[in-house]
């Protein structure tokens, strides 16, 4: 049986991590958060550059911390992956999300195919902007601040993502998780993600 790596994808206040987090403790899978293994670095070096540590939206950001971020992420991820445990990957990918090859160069470092792995993408998103809003003031995240502080801009980001990796029909799976009831959702994206499994339906 291949091993799964899965995506977990959105914007965010999306609730990626704490659904991704909620089936990966019913699946005892391995668990990457892109932010927790990027935060020691680029807390150093944002503090090197005489920038903000709490940063993570700003241009400087993004050029000086953002591709080191989702390297450090997928090595850990393909390294499990080549062990045949099934991986949660959370971040936005959203620049990798738009190149149709970005998956299939990820998987040939380890010598894999999209045929070897069962590769999904599951597109996190809430009902509306408001529950967005309240979700990220609810967080209460220094992180958070600049969100906050050019929502206008910010809320641009909060469209329902696009994948264009070439993937097997129904692998690219869009989740609404505006309950409030993670377990519920959990469950049910269990259903799909292991529909054919002797433990697809665990209660």
């Amino acid at each position: 049986m291949n091993s799964k790596l899965v995506f977990f994808l959105g914007p965010a206040g999306a609730g990626k991590t704490t659904l991704a987090k909620a089936l990966a403790s019913r699946r005892k899978c391995a668990f990457f958060d892109m932010d927790v293994l990027m935060r020691p670095a680029s807390d150093v070096i944002m503090t090197m550059l005489g920038l903000d540590p709490n940063d993570r939206d700003s241009a400087d950001y993004k050029k000086y911390c953002r591709d080191l971020g989702y390297r450090l992420t997928m090595d850990a991820a393909l390294d499990n992956v080549e062990l045949g445990v099934d991986s949660f990957v959370v971040g936005p990918f959203t620049k990798e999300a738009a190149n149709p090859g970005w998956i299939a160069e990820e998987l040939a470092k380890i010598g894999r195919t999209t045929e070897e792995v069962d590769v999904y993408v599951v597109l996190v998103h809430l009902a509306n902007e408001e529950l967005y809003r309240s979700r990220i003031e609810g967080r209460h995240l220094k992180l958070d601040e600049w969100k906050l502080r050019n929502w206008e801009q910010f809320r641009a980001a909060l469209n329902v993502r696009s994948v264009t990796w070439p993937l097997p029909e129904g692998r690219v799976l869009k989740i609404d998780n505006s309950s409030p009831d993670v377990n519920a959702t959990a469950l049910e994206l269990e259903r799909q993600l292991y529909a054919g499994s002797a433990e697809a339906a665990r209660p």
